[in-house]
């Protein structure tokens, strides 16, 4: 039996796992999951293909764009990233996969230094890896991957992913017929203690005034359509970690901010900045990738610190008279230096971008502002 198609027996094996176990703890403080069932499922595994059965009437073109595939990871526990690089590579059809770059932030963990570059070998010729020689974090670790792809369209995973059935050809076909759409999948659950895939609902993704990411319900008028519940969803904001982009698209909206520190705000900028620049964020129902949602316990006082420093530089660009709304909420914030932010409002203005009333009057206007602007 091919590997990939082995059995899991995962949920089962959990009955007999000692939840005082040594291993389980330290695997919840360094990777914040079950590292003992990630070992036990090892490289690869099959999936639940979790589309709604019309997804597999579509059919999408022959000649699509390629893609080149970015996944950053700092100390990722060494299963869990090979089933994220192994997914990609059994599910994508080689014609449309230009390449997979790893970017390793300066891994401290030994497994993901000589052990992953052989494992590595049984996919040769498709794979870069480029280590960093400091810990950029999350942000600049992706504008490295980035600046060398040679493929038609961006596509950022998490380094703690599983791809699904033909997840990347719906993606792909949305930016071949309109360069300026961002797409993204619906994102499926892979659970921190059983490691179980399991289906996500067709959700929306949208934001407060303390600019924190959440789902949403999506309109019933938005499943209404011919394609029914397969059709695009138009989304306020992603979430971050899994969406696709026109690579040339990608450089003439700004990349990412580089002025913002390793992870956390950058998803609500650039979903702000595509919309408001002419551009467009669509879910896409029939493309699914699992998210293992990890449990976080250490460095945390180092993501707050650094979301809140990159929340300021969002507010202060790309808010208007609005961020108000913002420091009515997190007024200790409002005095906290941000950096120097002269380049991203000269970007807004050569890009010719919209005022953030616009937003709210045309993309989002369930966000309401508390007693006015």
């Amino acid at each position: 039996m091919h590997v990939f198609e082995k059995p899991i027996t995962a949920l089962l094996e959990l009955l007999f796992i000692n939840y005082t176990d040594g291993e389980l703890l330290h695997g919840f403080l360094n990777y914040g999951f079950n590292i003992i069932i990630s070992k036990r499922l090892g490289s690869e595994r099959h999936v639940p293909d979790t589309r709604n059965k019309m997804c597999l009437q579509k059919h999408y073109p022959t000649h699509l764009p390629t893609a080149s595939v970015i996944i950053c990871f700092h100390n990722e526990e060494l299963n869990t990233l090979l089933r994220t690089v192994s997914s990609v590579m059994n599910l994508t059809p080689h014609k449309i996969l230009e390449e997979i770059i790893l970017v390793d932030d300066m891994s401290d963990f030994d497994d993901l230094k000589e052990e992953l570059d052989r494992h590595l070998e049984n996919f040769r010729g498709k794979i870069k890896i480029i280590r960093n020689k400091k810990r950029e974090g999350l942000i600049r670790a992706r504008l490295i991957g980035a600046a060398r792809a040679s493929g038609d369209v961006l596509v950022f995973l998490d380094s703690h992913c599983e791809v699904n059935q033909v997840w990347l050809q719906p993606l792909l076909n949305a930016i071949a017929k309109n360069h300026k759409v961002v797409v993204c999948p619906i994102i499926d659950i892979i659970n921190d203690m059983t490691l179980e895939y399991q289906p996500s609902p067709i959700v929306r993704g949208i934001f407060d005034w303390y600019l924190q990411f959440k789902w949403d319900n999506v309109f019933s008028y938005e499943m209404d359509g011919p394609e029914g519940p397969t059709g695009p969803i138009r989304s306020p904001a992603m979430a971050g970690g899994i969406f696709a982009i026109n690579r040339h698209y990608f450089n003439e909206i700004g990349q990412y901010d580089k002025g913002m520190n390793l992870w956390g705000g950058e998803n609500l900028e650039l979903s702000l900045r595509i919309w408001m620049c002419g551009g467009q964020l669509v879910i896409l129902p029939c493309s699914r990738v699992g998210h293992l949602l990890r449990q976080r316990i250490m460095n945390q006082t180092e993501v707050v610190k650094a979301t809140n420093h990159n929340n300021l530089r969002l507010v202060h660009v790309w808010l208007d008279e609005y961020k108000e709304q913002f420091f009515l909420r997190r007024p200790r914030l409002k005095f906290i230096p941000y950096g120097n932010i002269s380049e991203r409002v000269e970007l807004r203005k050569r890009l010719g971008c919209k005022s953030f009333q616009w937003y709210l009057d045309t993309v989002f206007p369930e966000l309401e502002p508390v007693g006015g602007s």
